[in-house]
């Protein structure tokens, strides 16, 4: 814990003097007990914005390159990821996937945020897409709180394709926590569509995004 508290200040204290962001509603987060944080994705920097910035820690998945990549930036990400608990995942490993549910499964347990794109992998064109139900099933195996987070203007730090990074100015809204009845692992895949669904319209209502109807898809360069 000293060492996230230390990390997420060093990390806020850097994003507000750079970026001074607009911040609203972090009294939404639960003071305790479990809680799922679920954010739309417009860039690669989402993850470290939502735990720096969020007032308890927040464990995300981080694909497996972020603890592996070589040089000065790798060090600095993979001691990052590792200090607040973020779960590597190889992408596109169905099997790795399913025990990184598991994972975060048992950091919910714990009584423990965690936090999980809905839409799997970043908006590349700014449209907010179809959620996957991995967030619909930890609902409702755990009965924990879902946390909608509505991200604004963070792709203009790093655009896609681009290796610079350039502080500006973005919106984070944290709406009111989402409750749905906890009915452990064995539930129907519509109750879970529909509980996706509903989690979904709420982070539109907080990112004003353009929807669509159809899912996300990851590319070589994600």
């Amino acid at each position: 814990m000293e060492m996230f508290d230390a990390v997420r200040w060093t990390t806020r204290n850097l994003i507000a003097g750079t970026c001074r962001p607009t911040v609203v509603g972090l009294e939404n987060v639960p003071s305790d007990g479990p809680f799922i944080v679920a954010p739309n994705h417009l860039s690669f920097f989402d993850s470290v914005i939502v735990q720096a910035l969020m007032p308890r820690p927040v464990a995300f998945f981080a694909k497996a390159e972020y603890f592996t990549t070589g040089g000065v930036k790798g060090k600095v990400m993979k001691a990052f990821f590792e200090s607040v608990g973020s779960i590597p995942v190889e992408r596109g490993e169905q099997a790795a996937s399913v025990q990184a549910l598991k994972t975060l499964l048992d950091i919910l347990e714990s009584g423990r945020g965690i936090g999980i794109y809905p839409e799997g992998t970043r908006s590349r064109d700014g449209i907010l897409y179809r959620g996957r139900t991995g967030v619909g099933w930890l609902a409702l195996t755990t009965g924990a709180p879902v946390i909608p987070v509505g991200l604004i203007g963070t792709e203009k730090l790093q655009r896609a394709g681009e290796k610079g990074v350039k502080p500006q100015h973005f919106t984070m809204k944290v709406g009111e926590p989402l409750y749905f009845d906890k009915t452990g692992p064995d539930h129907s895949l519509p109750a879970r569509r529909e509980v996706t669904d509903r989690i979904m319209d709420a982070i539109a209502g907080l990112s004003g995004q353009e929807r669509s109807a159809s899912y996300n898809q990851s590319k070589s360069a994600e």
